[in-house]
């Protein structure tokens, strides 16, 4: 940076400036953002930090020539869209500009070498950027597969499954300037040998805590996948063929671990590289945490969002999008991107060059579900997606002459001529512009919905921590039912317990129509409104696409392909109640919310099981063991399979009362909310002397034959009875309906309720975020 007589503190922004933040925000910001003293002592308020992040962003413009004046105009300007809460930066931004951390970038990416050398370089690399407040994300494709060679110690290898273990205990032991632990993405090649141990590793959801994963999707495997072919594995090491798998089979594979457990997603990197603007200058193999950032091995990004609820203007009470405004803004924002790029403090050396060699940003949006409820769109129609790519194109058009305006000002980025811009004899200071990313914490500061997600729910109950219950409702909302003299706490109540109006005869239809959440809008119209924003938009998009619990594979096999069809770039799948970790469930009997909230507030780490009610029903198998028959009773209650009950054909002996124990730990274990299969899978398999044959293959005990008995009840519909068959056909409707919409769990900081957001979760409560 060139020597000159003032810094970035002498810039000015004017002290009477205003800033729109409300007390929501204003909380968010207190806890995670604002600069604190040793003693953790509040040092800046709202004003100060924006001025603290305006100004020192501004100053790059000196770099490139400007005045002290200039740059304090560009100050003031960088001021006002994040005071106006028109635009928003991403977190390490806000944390770090103007502190000595100076780390401003989201999103890198690092390289895994196969070497041991290499792999923990990685890992030392991956603290680092953990430490200053980015997420990483990683491919694994290039180590070789386990029972490998390894020359150098006459062994083999364990695996890329077995290092992305390491990479995951050693994020969980660094937090992220003292408020959350690191994110991170790991990908894994379809065609790598190792890919079924990667697809199902998450299937005990308490393993890779810290990590995303998704499976790199080639454009053989569709076509293979389509055709119903085999596709080949090959070493990555020596790249030879070392196997042959049906595509289908593991793409059946995938849609069932992402069915079960929300994982993993997909990323489509043929595609992806096809849109790479630098393929001369190197293939991406990966992505941030949430998918919606591709890099090269060694890129950063930095991001930023503009608030699409503040781009409206009205003529009368008609609302319209202010297209004026939204594209100073745009312009604003790209410029002020740029110079992030160059008052980086970069937590690496390589990382430093080769983010300046591209100067990618991305320039994203928060609130579209707001701006289509105030211009009176339902989410889920075809005017919904015709005004997505509208504004969209708009963004894009403006942010590439922004950044072609900035080329001719301040000169092209440096690997321009191997980039596709150059052969077309266009002109750009940036290789990508736009990315729509996750905006939870963000967009709670902004005071509006999260990216270009629907409204998760339009009211819910929190409950603080004198033990009150308070009903939060939608702002948007709340005026919609004041304005019709339907704003009653009976009626928000019942909305918070719903989530949604869809079914509440009392609501006007006109509300009804555009008050849709996550879980009235189907599949098919999350993913079509994911594709109507990638069509005009350089880098990916962060969606998630919301199941209810009754969907099937099918359901989630479809979407796949419609996203491929569709041009998506990759793809994040939901269905309630396929994580452990999804505890509350805004429709849950205020009882049960308020047992298991109790239970947070006191602090108990342990979990106190379901009482037994009246009247539960099920279904005995009779199991062959080598001690006898074994008489196995599953009884369940209107919520899912509840007790288990083991009895041995002749009475008293030792097997007898081991069966009655193991049988009581497992009706404990599901009694407290333990997944059924993680029962299963702990079980199953348990050896003892005497073994016996029995339909389908041997019973190694009584305690796997207890475990194949429930395995068989849960996943082989023709042991199910009628009367079970129809309960579950009845619950699968009601939810079905879209009346019940979940949460992913309880905020470890406010114990507030966690949305899933764009592959995340976030508090709006408190602000707390698992990626940002």
């Amino acid at each position: 940076m060139a020597s000159n007589a003032f810094t970035w503190q002498d810039l000015v922004v004017p002290a009477d400036r205003k800033v729109a933040i409300t007390d929501n925000g204003r909380v968010v910001l207190e806890r995670r953002y604002f600069a604190k003293n040793e003693k953790g002592e509040l040092v800046e308020n709202a004003y100060g930090m924006f001025a603290r992040i305006a100004k020192y962003v501004a100053y790059a413009d000196v770099m490139y020539g400007a005045s002290k004046d200039d740059a304090s105009r560009t100050a003031d300007e960088f001021f006002s869209i994040m005071a106006d809460l028109d635009f928003i930066p991403n977190s390490p931004t806000l944390m770090n500009a103007g502190r000595p951390l100076g780390q401003l970038s989201a999103c890198f990416v690092l390289p895994v070498e196969d070497s041991i050398d290499r792999i923990f370089d990685a890992v030392k690399q991956m603290a680092l950027i953990h430490k200053s407040g980015g997420g990483t994300g990683f491919s694994f494709s290039r180590l070789r597969p386990k029972n490998d060679v390894v020359q150098t110690t006459a062994g083999v290898s364990s695996g890329p499954v077995s290092f992305i273990s390491i990479f995951n205990a050693a994020t969980e032991t660094i937090k992220q300037g003292g408020t959350r632990r690191g994110a991170n993405m790991a990908i894994l090649n379809v065609d790598h040998p190792d890919i079924l141990e990667f697809i199902t590793s998450k299937e005990d959801t308490t393993a890779l805590t810290n990590f995303n994963i998704s499976v790199g999707i080639t454009e053989e495997f569709m076509r293979a996948v389509d055709a119903d072919t085999d596709y080949p594995l090959r070493n990555p090491r020596t790249q030879i063929e070392v196997e042959r798998l049906s595509a289908r089979h593991v793409f059946n594979l995938i849609v069932r671990m992402a069915w079960k457990t929300g994982e993993p997603g997909i990323v489509f990197l043929d595609r992806i590289n096809e849109k790479n603007p630098v393929r001369e200058v190197g293939l991406v193999e990966s992505t941030n945490p949430c998918g919606e950032q591709p890099l090269l091995p060694y890129e950063s990004c930095n991001l930023g969002s503009i608030n699409l609820s503040n781009m409206i203007a009205y003529d009368g009470k008609k609302a319209r999008v202010d297209f004026d405004k939204l594209g100073r803004t745009v312009r604003t924002a790209v410029h002020f991107l740029d110079n992030v790029i160059d008052m980086n403090k970069y937590p690496l050396q390589e990382i430093d060059e080769n983010t300046k060699a591209n100067r990618k940003i991305g320039l994203g949006i928060m609130g579209f579900a707001d701006t289509l409820i105030r211009l009176g769109i339902p989410y889920n129609s075809d005017e919904g997606m015709k005004c997505a790519e509208q504004i969209m194109s708009f963004i894009q058009e403006h942010a590439d002459e922004e950044s072609s305006a900035l080329s001719e000002a301040r000169g092209t980025f440096p690997n321009f001529e191997r980039s596709v811009y150059f052969k077309e004899n266009k002109k750009i200071r940036n290789a990508t512009r736009t990315t729509i990313a996750p905006t939870g914490t963000i967009s709670i500061i902004a005071n509006t919905s999260s990216g270009i997600e629907p409204l998760f729910a339009l009211a819910y109950t929190r409950n603080v921590m004198d033990g009150t219950k308070l009903v939060e409702v939608n702002p948007l909302f709340r005026e919609a039912m004041k304005q019709r003299g339907l704003l009653t706490d009976e009626i928000m109540e019942r909305v918070a317990a719903a989530g949604s109006v869809q079914h509440m005869d009392e609501i006007p239809e006109d509300v009804k129509h555009v008050f849709v959440t996550a879980h009235d809008i189907s599949p098919e119209w999350h993913i079509r409104m994911q594709g109507a924003f990638q069509k005009y938009t350089d880098n990916a998009v962060s969606k998630t696409v919301n199941f209810s619990s009754s969907a099937t594979e099918d359901d989630i096999e479809k979407v796949y392909r419609l996203a491929y069809d569709l041009g998506c770039k990759g793809v994040t799948v939901y269905r309630d109640g396929s994580r452990e970790g999804q505890v509350l469930q805004i429709n849950a009997p205020q009882e049960e919310k308020k047992d298991a909230l109790e239970d947070i507030h006191q602090g108990s780490p342990y979990l106190t099981p379901k009482k037994r009610g009246e009247l539960t029903w099920g279904v005995t198998r009779k199991m062959n063991t080598g001690c006898g028959s074994l008489y196995v009773t599953m009884n369940r209650d209107e919520k899912g399979l509840f007790e288990v009950f083991a009895v041995m054909g002749k009475s008293g002996g030792c097997a007898a009362s081991q069966t009655e124990a193991i049988s009581r730990l497992v009706s404990l274990g599901l009694r407290c909310g333990v997944d059924p299969d993680q029962i299963i899978k702990q079980v199953k398999g348990v050896r003892c002397p005497n073994q016996a044959w029995e339909k389908g293959g041997r019973i190694y005990s009584c305690a796997d034959a207890i475990a194949k008995a429930l395995e068989k009840y849960i996943h082989v519909d023709a042991s199910s009875p009628e009367p079970v068959k129809e309960i579950a056909k009845s619950l699968a409707e009601t939810n079905g309906k879209g009346g019940e919409v979940a949460m992913v769990g309880v905020c470890p900081e406010c114990h507030g309720p966690l949305e899933h957001d764009s592959g995340c979760s976030v508090c709006r409560s408190c602000g707390f975020s698992r990626c940002g």
